[in-house]
């Protein structure tokens, strides 16, 4: 590999890190955000508003993916992803502001902000490298993207508490919470160098003139937007039969219905629905989706056996999930290895869900007695299963989908994940909530309803197999889908 690609895809990685941390390095400097800000009642959207700016506008960035170089669309979006990091920093230092309210009100429209850059973020990853690589030799390095995620969402609640109580005395004067945010500026600056100085424009090789479908875009974002709205609000103060929440999902399918008739009649759609008709790429998402699912049932729940459980503390309820990273890390780059020597990616993804399904059965028999150790030991097993699912499935797909439609492909498959995560998560909050709802929970309580979510997620980690036994397997292309260089006159 030369010497820019190489710069190039540590800086989009770089990239792809600091906008996947972002989704959970906040949870842990909540509590003393809300002692400065205040606002309580709506603290969840410090983390909330950013997780739905970064999924709802995956598509989109997709879309001008296909049309328009990657490299000006990247650069775009750390720019977007780095002012919003700056504001949220500086959320409530002015105290109440015009439009934008108190300080909790600016911090929860500022993380937005930092979302609707992440999301470009999350998109562009997996299409330049696609970009950068054939996929005869991609799935190793796209083993590394599925490491970098699966590190992100173990170490950002670790680095949020250690910059929270410690970060203060870096400039005296600033709040240690504050550095959640501005950590993220020089670290962005050096992505922006890599990808600015050695970067190729990567413009599509087959280029149609076409407007951007902005009324399907907006039919989309309407649906989505109140869609993960209804999602991530409380089941306990909000039911799923509520008012609001009926509103929100009504509005939301009416939306997408609209979106659904609009793609059919556009020449050029946020997302070509003929997509579909392509055996990997419907499939492929579905299991992904329910890998998403898994992955955020296992993050989430296993601290809370952990403190409530097992009875450490939350800096080593923290530790228990570093080998869950390591196993994900793993697993991502040595099934992409495999796979590019041998280049059969659905016997992998296989092998993968199957740890998996190992990892989760020992989860769910977890009891009051599970020691400390033994819960390293499964979460391990978990993280190598999970590893090669997030890189393979998007290589199986990008593999068989047309070059013009790379970019979309691949921006699907990422939304799906997201919408897995976040539908599946709401779910089995739900039902938790339901178990443990009145007198303050036991500790067997805790254990039985978090072991009942895990025989839950079984059940989904099955159906994700069995719709990958249908996955399609194709021989992986040596070519590149994309041009190195600015379209310019031909000298000859």
């Amino acid at each position: 590999m030369d010497q820019n690609r190489l710069l190039t895809f540590v800086g989009i990685l770089l990239a792809l890190f600091l906008g996947a941390i972002d989704q959970t390095i906040v949870t842990t400097a909540l509590p003393r955000i809300v002692q400065d800000l205040h606002g309580l009642e709506r603290y969840t959207w410090v983390a909330s508003s950013y997780l739905v700016a970064s999924t709802v506008l995956v598509p989109v960035y997709g879309k001008l993916a296909d049309m328009y170089s990657r490299k000006k669309i990247e650069l775009i979006s750390i720019g977007i992803f780095l002012t919003g990091s700056f504001l949220c920093g500086l959320a409530g230092e002015f105290g109440s502001l015009p439009l934008l309210g108190d300080g909790m009100s600016q911090l929860i429209i500022f993380r937005a902000i930092q979302g609707f850059g992440g999301a470009g973020l999350f998109s562009m990853a997996f299409i330049i490298i696609a970009d950068l690589f054939p996929a005869s030799v991609r799935g190793k390095y796209q083993g590394y993207v599925g490491a970098v995620f699966g590190l992100a969402s173990v170490l950002g609640p670790w680095i949020g508490g250690l910059l929270t109580d410690h970060g203060g005395s870096i400039i005296p004067g600033i709040a240690g919470w504050r550095w959640v945010f501005y950590v993220n500026i020089p670290f962005g600056a050096i992505a922006l160098w890599f990808i600015v100085a050695k970067m190729p424009p990567l413009l599509p090789k087959v280029q149609v003139k076409q407007k951007l479908d902005y009324l399907s875009a907006v039919f989309l974002l309407l649906g989505l937007v109140p869609l993960m709205i209804g999602l991530q609000l409380d089941k306990t103060v909000h039911p799923w039969t509520s008012t609001i929440n009926l509103a929100l999902f009504g509005a939301a399918a009416l939306s997408l219905i609209l979106f659904y008739f609009r793609s059919l009649r556009s020449d050029n759609p946020i997302l070509n629905l003929k997509l579909f008709s392509d055996k990997v790429f419907s499939r492929a998402n579905a299991a992904t989706f329910m890998m998403g699912a898994c992955f955020m049932g296992i993050v989430v729940f296993l601290p809370l056996f952990m403190v409530n459980v097992v009875g450490v503390s939350a800096t080593r309820a923290g530790v228990s999930m570093v080998p869950l990273s390591m196993g994900m890390f793993v697993g991502s780059i040595v099934s992409g290895q495999l796979v590019s020597r041998f280049g059969n990616y659905k016997v992998f993804l296989l092998g993968g869900i199957a740890i998996l399904l190992v990892g989760l059965y020992l989860l769910s028999g977890m009891t009051t007695s599970t020691g400390f150790n033994h819960v390293l030991f499964y979460t391990l097993i978990c993280g190598l299963g999970l590893g090669p699912t997030t890189p393979l499935f998007t290589l199986a797909i990008q593999n068989s989908v047309p070059i013009q439609s790379l970019g979309q492909a691949t921006s699907a498959n990422q939304f799906f994940r997201q919408m897995g995560s976040v539908i599946g998560i709401a779910i089995m909050g739900s039902l938790m909530s339901a178990t443990l709802s009145g007198v303050a929970p036991t500790r067997i309580q805790f254990a039985n309803a978090i072991t009942h979510n895990y025989s839950l997620i079984i059940f989904i980690a099955i159906a994700a197999f069995a719709i990958t036994l249908f996955v399609p397997q194709k021989p992986l292309k040596k070519t590149h889908g994309f041009v190195p260089a600015p379209v310019e006159p031909d000298a000859s």
